[in-house]
């Protein structure tokens, strides 16, 4: 039989992959260390060692979420994937569920809760800040949710949402919650079991400088309850949290083949996690922090607004309001082509209304939140001459 689609010639070309400086909120540039180990060779999804990795993973996971939890594991999905399965698992037909929305990752946690035919109510927090403890009070008692989801680092507005409490109101109402962490963890504290939250996922790519397309997720017992108390199958059989759990040997029994899981990400991700917990979770918050306030502090210098109310913001996702007459794309354009620095636009509720500075993993350092604010600066007066800076940034 003649082939009639022909080989494409721009495959002929070799393969070019910029170095470039990933600034925005994600993913960060990943260490040399996570880089090496992910060119080591593939192994089988159920060879013995890379059994051995995912329990290190599971390990290091259980860590950094500070949880004991046996249903603690990595789905093989972007950070996505963690808000598809809790949602998955945890929800039913008919069942509310609340959403904790500061920004664009409630809109998208609403729209996948609907497709699994959940009765979705939002409560909203002003804009540029978290929602207070008595606001999601009020909010439970109202919508008396079986579920509360809330996002602690919001990417699209950044602002982070304070859980002391909120855990705790939940199992006085009987209510499941569940926190998206994907762009928080590492950067500031997240004490799943102190802070009673019953399912929490992160991003692989964010302070942790793995690749993306590997989810940590936890379950705690109230969770797994949940589930085990459903009338109906978990609607998609990819996220089913016993199938993918046993996979990853959670619930002592012997292990399954569910799907077949990237080995180099497991390297990658192990790697990353053993760089975590080698410079320890208090050292990492806090260089976050250190960073954030270095930033903060350089962009006020330049006159720039923050749009996060100062008590909410998020150390590694820093949102400034493009100033009036600038053209914010100009400006990121500018940034990548003369610099090969990432400065991203808004998302969501805030899609041309700020810049995205990112500070995750090895970018949250002193020397490359200089960086970025030069960067910054230069192409703010590229693309705007008569951008009037203040004096003291003049000499930035």
């Amino acid at each position: 039989m003649e082939y009639r689609v022909s080989a494409p010639d721009v495959l002929r070309d070799p393969l070019v992959v910029p170095e470039k400086l990933l600034m925005g909120p994600g993913p960060s540039n990943a260490p040399p260390r996570v880089l090496e180990a992910m060119a080591r060779p593939i192994l089988g999804h159920l060879h013995p060692e890379t059994l051995k990795i995912m329990d290190d993973i599971k390990a290091g996971v259980r860590y950094l979420f500070q949880t004991n939890n046996a249903a603690t594991f990595c789905l093989s999905a972007s950070g996505h994937g963690g808000m598809e399965a809790t949602l998955c698992n945890l929800l039913e037909d008919g069942d509310v569920v609340l959403i904790g929305h500061t920004g664009h990752w409630g809109d998208r946690a609403a729209d996948m809760a609907s497709r699994y035919g959940a009765d979705v109510r939002l409560v909203r927090a002003s804009q540029g800040s978290s929602l207070a403890l008595p606001e999601i009070r009020r909010a439970i008692e109202t919508h008396r949710p079986s579920v509360l989801f809330l996002t602690q680092g919001e990417s699209s507005t950044g602002v982070r949402q304070g859980l002391e409490g909120v855990g705790a109101l939940c199992r006085a109402h009987d209510c499941l919650l569940v926190v998206d962490t994907v762009a928080s963890l590492g950067g500031t504290p997240f004490h799943m079991d102190a802070w009673e939250v019953d399912a929490a996922y992160t991003g692989s790519q964010k302070v942790l400088g793995a690749p993306p397309g590997i989810t940590p997720i936890s379950f705690n017992h109230r969770a797994v309850e949940r589930y085990r108390r459903r009338q109906t199958k978990v609607k998609v059989y990819y996220w089913d949290m016993f199938l993918v759990g046993d996979y990853w040997g959670c619930f002592g029994r012997p292990r399954i083949y569910h799907h077949t899981i990237s080995s180099t990400l497991l390297y990658g991700l192990r790697e990353a996690i053993a760089m975590a917990c080698e410079e320890s979770l208090p050292s990492l918050i806090a260089r976050h922090q250190d960073c954030a306030k270095r930033l903060h502090d350089g962009l006020r210098a330049m006159g720039l607004e923050l749009y996060a109310q100062e008590r909410d913001r998020l150390p590694t996702v820093t949102t400034i309001r493009v100033p009036s007459g600038l053209d914010w794309l100009q400006v990121s354009q500018h940034a990548m082509k003369t610099y090969l620095v990432e400065i991203s636009g808004g998302l969501g509720p805030t899609a041309g209304q700020v810049f995205r500075i990112g500070l995750m993993g090895q970018n949250a350092t002193s020397e490359r939140v200089d960086r970025v604010l030069q960067v910054f600066r230069d192409s703010i007066k590229a693309v705007k001459p008569d951008f009037a800076f203040p004096r003291s940034a003049s000499k930035m």
